[in-house]
């Protein structure tokens, strides 16, 4: 896989499959996707091109992940680690309350990096921030830790 940046539209990332097919796709700086793909006898000339919004290109991913996957799996590493995205209901326990009431780190070892918020985003919250229904919260830690956090977070 490779990636070249394109000022003013996004990126392109080109992969060559096992069976010598080459793919491109252009992440556009709005959201959409252009998947391409070229003939394998000539691998410069483009059998297919088409234009995708940002929701079909959000499907076409979900089509692409093996069952197994959560979807709010964000990104896993050779360490052990994961990233997911756990949203906290409008009944939880925690709804209007700080943070720092959670213990998360104490009790789980999980990080919390980010809140989503609507449109906004929260980078780094301190113990003091206070969580409200809808929150999306970025968490970090062992697989173990992340699903304590959400059990914990799913609490009413």
């Amino acid at each position: 896989m490779s990636s070249t940046p394109l000022p003013g539209i996004g990126v392109r990332y080109d992969l060559t499959t096992r069976e010598s097919r080459r793919l491109s796709v252009i992440a556009h700086r709005d959201g959409g996707r252009t998947l391409s793909a070229y003939r394998k006898e000539d691998p410069d000339e483009c059998a297919l091109s088409t234009r995708l919004t940002p929701g079909e290109a959000e499907a076409l991913v979900g089509v692409l992940m093996p069952t197994h996957h959560s979807p709010n799996l964000l990104s896993t590493t050779e360490l052990g680690l994961v990233a997911e995205r756990i949203e906290l209901s409008s009944t939880s326990y925690w709804n209007g309350r700080v943070l720092g009431e959670t213990r998360m780190r104490t009790e789980t070892g999980v990080s919390i990096v980010a809140v989503l918020r609507r449109a906004e985003a929260i980078p780094s919250p301190t113990p003091d921030f206070r969580l409200a229904g809808g929150d999306e919260l970025i968490v970090i830690g062992t697989r173990e830790g992340v699903e304590t956090a959400a059990a914990i977070l799913g609490r009413e």
